[in-house]
């Protein structure tokens, strides 16, 4: 049975949230302010965190950014009223999965937890296949598989290709790319981007030239592809 842990203030949509999800067969437990939400995925690390922006204590980006801090890589989806693109951005900088717009169909949003189940679940926990490589995330490191070789990464290469592995299939601007990699107000370019990228490429492609993993999406920004 996989666990979800729902943070979300308002009593009559955590009663409705818990009474669907228990209704197709996961686990739940919830938690109503920003601080006991982190305090309880820290601790039990739910299969799936379903976490409302605006809480008590501490908000949901506040959230997110804390547990990618400790490195806790739970998928997590966002609850907000809100629609702009800046807010957006931000959710998915501070290490959002994905997000849901109230008002939100609840199909909708059981179809899109089943989804990022379902992905969280193709690799083994800790470690990821990027073709004939294997990204250790627990130990920060690019291998080899053939021969448990080390391909050497600066830290902000693993921080992109981490951000890559954790989003397969979805087009990422330059702008969500570099405000999650960088920060927010770091002075980086979307030129500097793209030379991270070719040079990425260039340590897990076995053709750059012709990427099978990192691609390109015109005019946007890149794809990632197991």
């Amino acid at each position: 049975m996989k666990q979800i842990l729902i943070v979300e203030d308002d009593p009559v949509m955590l009663r409705g949230l818990c009474d669907n999800f228990r209704r197709e067969g996961y686990g739940v437990s919830v938690a109503t302010d920003g601080a006991a939400g982190l305090d309880a995925a820290l601790e039990t690390r739910p299969d799936l965190l379903v976490l409302d922006v605006m809480l008590p204590v501490l908000n949901g980006y506040e959230i997110c950014r804390s547990l990618r801090e400790e490195k806790v890589a739970v998928p997590t989806i966002l609850l907000t009223a809100k629609n702009e693109e800046a807010d957006l951005l931000l959710g998915f900088g501070v290490g959002a999965d994905d997000y849901v717009t109230k008002p939100f169909s609840i199909r909708e949003l059981l179809a899109r937890c089943e989804a990022l189940l379902r992905r969280s679940g193709n690799a083994e926990p800790g470690t990821v296949r990027v073709g004939n490589l294997e990204l250790d995330r627990s130990g920060r490191q690019l291998r080899r598989i053939s021969d448990g070789g080390e391909v050497p990464l600066s830290p902000k290469e693993y921080a992109l290709l981490e951000y890559f592995v954790e989003r397969p299939e979805r087009a990422l601007s330059r702008e969500q790319i570099m405000n999650a990699v960088w920060g927010y107000g770091c002075l980086v370019t979307h030129r500097s981007i793209d030379r991270f990228v070719t040079g990425l490429r260039k340590k897990i492609e076995a053709r750059p030239e012709a990427p099978r993993h990192i691609l390109t999406v015109r005019e946007f920004g890149y794809k990632f592809r197991l």
